[in-house]
């Protein structure tokens, strides 16, 4: 308790002294390059834990989806970044390419690089795309196969926290069409809520004194 003490006293002495000093720090160099970055939700088959209820192949959705790729596209960017590996590539240009010249091919199991990226990157005149992903072994469902965890409470209060917040915002995301989930996946306090309810989901989880659930999301943080 006396270290906690010293932390906060020392934070006080140093905000007070500071008085209404406004900092202005750069981030980026004078010529770095504008970056968009776009959060989505899988549009087709994943081997995520969790997956969105959506037809990939209606005509409506893709519709939907160009009207969206027509709008991003005035960002007019040069070169295209999705999520998968980069061994991959070769493929991925091949795939690319042929959808420049037939803007109409049907591909097997589309998904949103094939739905939104490849559309994003006609309309711009892109003829780059990389996939830039690197995949890991996460195992969000740990939990579910330890018997007698030395904490079972705290990963049970936060999944009721995910249904809370879902709930208080109403939101339900096999029931909003492409426009309305693109947007709710880019709002800053959602990904903030995402993106720490992953930091935090497996720290609490240990057996005979092993923290296994932390061991394995510090593997996951350093690797990335």
């Amino acid at each position: 308790m006396k270290y906690l003490f010293t932390i906060v006293f020392i934070a006080f002495i140093s905000n007070n002294s500071l008085g209404q000093q406004v900092f202005n720090f750069k981030t980026k160099f004078d010529n770095a390059i504008p970056v968009l970055n776009l959060g989505t939700f899988h549009m087709g088959n994943t081997s995520d834990a969790s997956k969105v209820e959506f037809d990939e192949n209606d005509q409506n959705n893709i519709k939907q989806i160009h009207e969206i790729a027509k709008q991003i596209a005035a960002f007019k960017p040069t070169i295209i970044m999705v999520e998968q590996e980069p061994r991959f590539n070769p493929t991925l240009k091949e795939k690319y390419n042929t959808y420049l010249k037939n803007p109409k091919h049907n591909f097997n199991n589309p998904s949103e690089i094939e739905l939104l990226a490849f559309e994003v990157g006609r309309l711009s005149n892109s003829q780059k795309i990389y996939g830039i992903d690197y995949k890991l072994d996460y195992f969000y469902s740990i939990a579910n196969y330890l018997k007698n965890q030395q904490d079972s409470l705290t990963l049970k209060k936060y999944n009721a926290l995910v249904n809370e917040n879902l709930s208080l915002n109403n939101i339900n995301p096999n029931n909003k069409n492409v426009k309305e989930l693109l947007y709710l996946n880019n709002q800053p306090e959602y990904l903030d809520f995402l993106i720490n309810i992953n930091a935090d989901l497996l720290t609490t989880i240990s057996v005979s004194n092993y923290k296994i659930g932390a061991d394995k999301h510090q593997n996951f943080i350093t690797e990335i």
